[in-house]
């Protein structure tokens, strides 16, 4: 690939400063990464859920170790010429300390963007307390600041998504995020026109990130851009629906013996051409 690390962050940079929105979808590997650069979208965003899928594991329970996820972000780096930011959940450690590490190793591994969550990752005690998870998001603005390249912080508030459906402790978190410097603010779990509103007109003029495929808010792109949202991601969407796909047509064979699935498909010559250099 030939665009340098810094001129990939240059890139990503400017596509949240420019005006309107534009998506940053979710490959879980090399191949879906260089799909969607082909289908000529802009960026892209790893998936801790699509990655874990992948590996035999399940998401959110800590099993997906640092290394994996830089492995996985460093072969999708070297699959394309986009700007690529990664889900890197917790930083890989409860302590502010470990979350600036895991920013700095991020960058080593080419990413120019990466997004630190205030999910422990432990059922019992699932959200850090508010002063921690402040103190995490500004040790990894600091880490980030300390790059030759501006590295895109984000910063997520978990509490929607993990049971605590307190939407004013998840604003009173997102506004101390952007306090602490972070470039974007992502709350996944948003139900509402109402809600994501409420946070565009509390945050800006920082860019929002509205995660879409998850539930059912209906809304479509140029929806979100009305309401004035600058980036959405698709999470683990486009993973379920290629192992859905996937599961759907084993399910087939097995229990029916039939093979109707392979109507549908993509012709394989069209994927091996598009996958060629």
């Amino acid at each position: 690939m030939q665009n340098s690390q810094q001129s990939r962050a240059n890139a990503f940079k400017a596509l949240h400063e420019r005006s309107g929105i534009f998506i940053v979808p979710n490959p879980w590997d090399a191949g879906s990464a260089r799909m969607l650069e082909k289908l000529g979208f802009e960026a892209l965003a790893t998936t801790s859920a699509g990655l874990a899928f992948s590996l035999g594991k399940p998401d959110g329970d800590g099993v997906v170790t640092r290394e994996e996820t830089l492995k996985n972000a460093n072969d999708i780096v070297a699959a394309t010429n986009l700007p690529l930011s990664a889900d890197l959940e917790n930083g890989y450690g409860d302590s502010p300390e470990a979350c600036a590490e895991t920013i700095l190793l991020a960058a080593k591994a080419g990413l120019v963007g990466g997004s630190i969550e205030d999910a422990t990752g432990r059922k019992d005690d699932p959200v850090y307390s508010f002063e921690l998870a402040v103190e995490r998001v500004k040790a990894a603005v600091k880490a980030a600041r300390s790059l030759p390249f501006h590295f895109t912080l984000t910063a997520r508030a978990e509490n929607l998504i993990h049971g605590i459906p307190d939407f004013k402790d998840t604003m009173k978190r997102l506004e101390a995020f952007a306090d602490a410097g972070a470039d974007v603010l992502y709350a996944p779990g948003l139900k509402t026109r109402e809600e994501i509103d409420t946070v565009l007109k509390t945050l800006a003029p920082k860019p929002i990130n509205i995660v879409m495929g998850l539930n059912s808010l209906g809304l479509s792109v140029n929806e979100l851009a009305d309401l004035g949202v600058k980036r959405i991601s698709l999470g683990s969407s486009l993973a379920r629906v290629a192992y859905s796909s996937f599961f759907k047509a084993s399910q087939e064979i097995k229990q029916e013996g039939t093979f109707t699935f392979s109507a549908n498909t993509i012709p394989y010559k069209e994927i091996n051409d598009l996958l060629r250099s």
